[in-house]
């Protein structure tokens, strides 16, 4: 039988995985969180690293678009009746729509891609570490409008009564369709010249690429990725808050796409399942652990502690990520 192409393997590979993961999890109960988490990470880290695989750049603002999404979503879907009690200042033409979470999900997702394109029009005049500390910046403008927009977001508090309708199926289902996104656009001819100019920016202008057009195209896509993490994000947990999107997230995500491999997408995938286990395996600890000797616990922090010696570890020893750089592909 013919292998299918690498990018189409790899797909396919993957979402092997992520089915016989979102199995596991039914099979065992006791997993589920675990698996569920896992995936939703999973979506917002692949979301970060397609533009951070593709052109070299770190982004320190890419939580802002799972805030974006997230409420987005909320606008279409939370506390049905009831809307305009918790968020007064919607319009009733929007108060009065409700919409089945697939499709809040787009609305969402276009609505961060949106700002994305007008946001990035800008930034992504900036390179290197002139880049990151400007999308920093937008991570802090978008989280001070959103405290200060009491009437659209409930402000500092949490907007509560969101439907929970994430599980592991949908969940699954999210990560597979994202990795789809993901591995077409890196496929294709915007995803090569995007790479060329991380390679040699100066070559590749002069050979008649257009890098700021390409960076806006590759960072409106990884826009919309992220924010479908935090659409799930949102309706897994049934209430969001602006701080879930803050600095905590923008560097545990980084971490995870670093420990995987940040130039490929199975690193995204691979970072997200391990770091998102290894806490849940330690906050189990943290709560205790009931044994025939008594309870197994370990002291509060070590998460934190945990997560940065891995860290390090994989930089000094594997610079390039658990997946060493390269795709997962059982057809390979």
């Amino acid at each position: 039988m013919k292998s299918p192409p690498p990018t189409a393997g790899t797909f396919v590979s993957l979402a092997i995985v992520v089915i016989a993961l979102a199995g596991l999890g039914y099979l065992m109960p006791g997993l589920s969180r675990t698996v569920i988490e896992s995936f939703i990470y999973a979506t917002l880290v692949v979301g970060l690293g397609v533009f951070v695989g593709n052109t070299g750049i770190v982004s320190f603002g890419h939580a802002s678009f799972a805030m974006i999404g997230a409420y987005g979503a909320a606008w279409f879907t939370c506390c049905e009746g009831m809307r305009q009690v918790f968020l007064p200042g919607l319009p009733d033409i929007i108060a009065a729509i409700n919409l089945p979470l697939p499709v809040a999900a787009l609305v969402g997702m276009g609505i961060a891609a949106v700002v994305a394109m007008f946001a990035g029009a800008v930034l992504l005049r900036l390179n290197g570490v002139a880049a990151s500390i400007g999308l920093l910046s937008f991570l802090f403008m978008v989280k001070t409008i959103y405290e200060n927009w009491d009437g659209w977001t409930s402000g500092q508090s949490s907007l509560v009564g969101l439907p929970m309708e994430v599980g592991i199926a949908q969940a699954a289902a999210g990560l597979i369709f994202v990795l789809c996104l993901a591995l077409i656009y890196q496929g294709s001819a915007s995803g090569l010249l995007v790479r060329a100019a991380r390679e040699d920016e100066v070559a590749s202008r002069s050979a008649g690429v257009r890098v700021w057009r390409e960076r806006l195209i590759c960072f409106t896509l990884s826009a919309a990725i992220t924010a479908l993490g935090g659409v799930m994000f949102a309706h897994y947990l049934g209430s969001i808050s602006v701080v879930q999107f803050w600095l905590d997230l923008t560097f545990l995500t980084l971490a995870m796409l670093v420990v995987g491999g940040r130039n490929t997408i199975t690193g995204a995938v691979v970072g997200a399942l391990v770091i998102t286990s290894l806490r849940d395996g330690l906050r189990t600890l943290e709560n205790g652990v009931p044994t025939p000797f008594g309870i197994a616990e370990i002291p509060e922090g070590v998460q934190e502690i945990a997560l940065a010696l891995l860290l390090l570890v994989v930089l000094v020893a594997r610079p390039r990520g658990i997946t060493g750089g390269r795709e997962f592909n059982f057809f390979r």
